[in-house]
């Protein structure tokens, strides 16, 4: 079933309600904050779950060359089996839950695998010398660049699993219903099964069982390069002629329908066809609005019977193969450009087959967001355009930390689904001049990110140790790790050290960094108060007429186990002393009568004290630069 939490305050009943906006947090009084509720179907003992990104090509390698368009002899590549214990020891005192091994579908790249009878792919439809992982040649196969034996690929990758699996930690994969590789073509694949495009009438433009759009008449054109480009920086390859054969040329990946895409367009895949006429209409049957509130075993009742576009049944055999293999769980590319019924289709599927599948779906329309998980099933979205773009705000002294209020209060029925995150692989860095240009400006951001919700928390590899992401690797700029090329990535190999994966390499500053994010991951994994209510103090404090400016925020997270008070101070250059202001309904709830209550802070172990007078709390702040606390009441 959704789950749902309830905000008790006009500002709620609002957006429930399905008013264009809620009332802002001014609207809020003194003595009556916003309190959200968590219903019982996610609170547990435990806390949240911990998503950790790793980009699996990137993650173990240790060669530091860094050519810029290097090959893998050159710059190296990280292989599954350097994944070791050390490795995922490493990994889960994070506090990770989940590993999203990112990258693993076999994708378009330029190397020769010709040994083992994989074709070799053309410079002029990959980006990068690696190639994107979004461009995926074959969904039952792993990237041969990962093996340390290519013809053993998959085995090495079921090794991976059931290593990771022994470590208490689960698998995520990324599935790109969107789009494939123009070269897609698998040689894996089970007996019965056909390549995409295989049987398609290449004589329309569509028609409901094609799996891809066609320009009939017309063959593929490579784009017109930008002066500052070059295939593979320049250097020489047989297939780098300016020339793909493909014809009749295919819809690109983005939509792009012309037979000659342009450099922008993701000119190296191509559309998958879902049963959406090129009019934008349906060709398949609509979910009636109220399965909206109904869970995934009735979803699963709707499809039964019911004929679907073959593109629908190509993706659930893919989806069903990596379970069968161990795989717990799916981030999905571009989820919005695939309509609502699919994902009800496919997600019920994979819940029928493990219900306790992990979904996350890269959705960016905040309009959509209820469509794709009440009635797209997905559990988990990026809480992308709304969270984490007005916490980037604030980290680079752009933005007020109201609107972090705000967003919390037009997220409140959905709270739960809306994953968090500081970085991963789409985003920039940010230790990076682009970003916030220290990587300590993110220790706040991720208190807050972190503590505020009861949604789960990604950690994409190297933020830990502030990669900076300063280097081009070659297709693509500096601020972002590159997706697309052979490459080390520096301070995240001090923490690899030579695959000793013990951080012996880092700086004092870098440990101390780690270090950070470990003890605030590990303490949300098991903090029972996040799995509870939420109350944002930072309007009462914000009228109280002391210190605390926009540049704080203050919230509190509690359940009958656990009570916390959370603050966290934006500014990087002074430090800030106030009286932290708690609402008498806030000490009601908590049962404190008047008197003194001892707080212990949960990142230093220091303690503290909450004084409730005429009942209402006061706690005496002080905060460091780029400083947060995290009080626990001491019953």
């Amino acid at each position: 079933m959704i789950k749902r939490i309830r905000l008790l305050s006009l500002a709620a009943l609002a957006v429930l309600a399905g008013c264009d906006k809620a009332p802002t947090p001014a609207s809020h009084t003194a003595t009556s904050p916003a309190v959200v509720s968590a219903d019982s179907e996610h609170t547990a003992a435990q806390g949240k779950a911990v998503v950790y990104q790793m980009f699996t090509r990137l993650y173990a390698n240790t060669t530091s060359t860094n050519k810029p368009w290097g090959s893998l002899a050159q710059n190296g590549v990280g292989k599954f089996n350097d994944i070791n214990d050390d490795a995922l020891r490493g990994i889960k005192a994070l506090g990770t839950t989940h590993i999203w091994f990112t990258g693993v579908p076999h994708h378009a790249l330029i190397a020769d695998y010709s040994a083992y009878d994989i074709s070799d792919d053309d410079p002029d439809v990959v980006k990068g010398r690696a190639g994107s992982p979004y461009a995926v040649k074959d969904y039952y196969s792993v990237n041969p660049d990962l093996a340390v034996d290519p013809a053993e690929r998959l085995q090495e990758f079921q090794a991976l699993i059931a290593r990771t699996h022994q470590h208490g930690m689960q698998v995520l994969i990324d599935i790109v219903p969107n789009h494939v590789a123009r070269s897609y073509q698998s040689l894996a694949k089970p007996a019965g099964v056909a390549d995409f495009g295989a049987n398609d009438d290449t004589s329309v433009v569509y028609a409901r069982d094609n799996n891809f759009y066609y320009v009939p008449g017309e063959a593929f054109q490579v784009p017109d390069w930008p002066a500052d480009y070059q295939v593979l920086g320049g250097q020489a390859h047989p297939l780098a002629d300016g020339q793909f054969n493909e014809n009749p040329a295919k819809w690109t990946g983005n939509g792009a329908r012309a037979a000659k895409p342009a450099f922008d367009d993701w000119y190296e895949t191509v559309k998958i066809n879902y049963g959406v006429r090129p009019d934008g209409s349906y060709d398949f049957d609509r979910l009636p609005a109220d399965y909206a509130q109904k869970d995934w075993q009735a979803h699963y009742q709707f499809w039964q019977g019911k004929s679907v576009p073959d593109s629908w049944l190509k993706f659930r055999d893919i989806t069903q193969y990596w379970l069968q293999l161990g795989v717990d769980g799916f981030r999905y590319d571009m989820a919005e450009m695939v309509p609502v019924e699919f994902w009800s289709y496919l997600n019920a599927h994979i819940k029928h087959t493990n219900p306790q599948a992990f979904l996350l779906a890269e959705v960016y329309q905040p309009a959509l967001y209820r469509d794709y998980i009440q009635l797209g099933l997905m559990d988990y979205l990026y809480d992308k355009v709304e969270f984490y773009d007005s916490l980037k705000l604030v980290m680079q002294g752009k933005g007020p930390t109201s609107a972090l209020v705000q967003v919390q209060q037009r997220m409140a029925d959905i709270e739960h689904h809306m994953l968090h995150f500081l970085e991963n692989h789409d985003e920039q860095r940010i230790a990076s001049p682009e970003f916030a240009g220290d990587a300590r400006k993110g220790m706040p951001a991720m208190v807050v990110s972190t503590l505020i919700s009861s949604s789960p928390t990604m950690l994409y590899f190297g933020q830990e140790v502030g990669e900076p992401a300063s280097e081009d690797a070659g297709f693509g700029k500096a601020s972002r790790t590159t997706i697309f090329d052979y490459w080390g990535v520096p301070h995240h190999q001090r923490w690899v050290n030579g695959g000793k994966f013990d951080g012996g390499a880092l700086t004092p500053a870098e440990m101390n960094l780690r270090h950070f994010y470990q003890r605030l991951l590990s303490f949300s994994r098991e903090a029972p108060a996040l799995n509870g209510d939420y109350v944002e103090l930072h309007t009462l404090n914000l009228a109280a007429g002391s210190a605390y400016s926009e540049q704080q925020l203050a919230f509190a997270r509690f359940s009958n186990e656990q009570q916390l008070v959370v603050v966290s101070h934006f500014n990087a250059t002074e430090s800030v002393e106030f009286q932290l202001q708690l609402p008498r309904t806030l000490m009601q709830q908590w049962q404190l009568a008047d008197g003194k209550y001892a707080l212990h802070e949960q990142l230093t172990g220091v303690n503290h004290e909450l004084v409730v007078t005429n009942g209402e709390g006061r706690i005496a702040v002080k905060l460091a630069p780029l400083g947060s606390l995290v009080y626990q009441l001491v019953r």
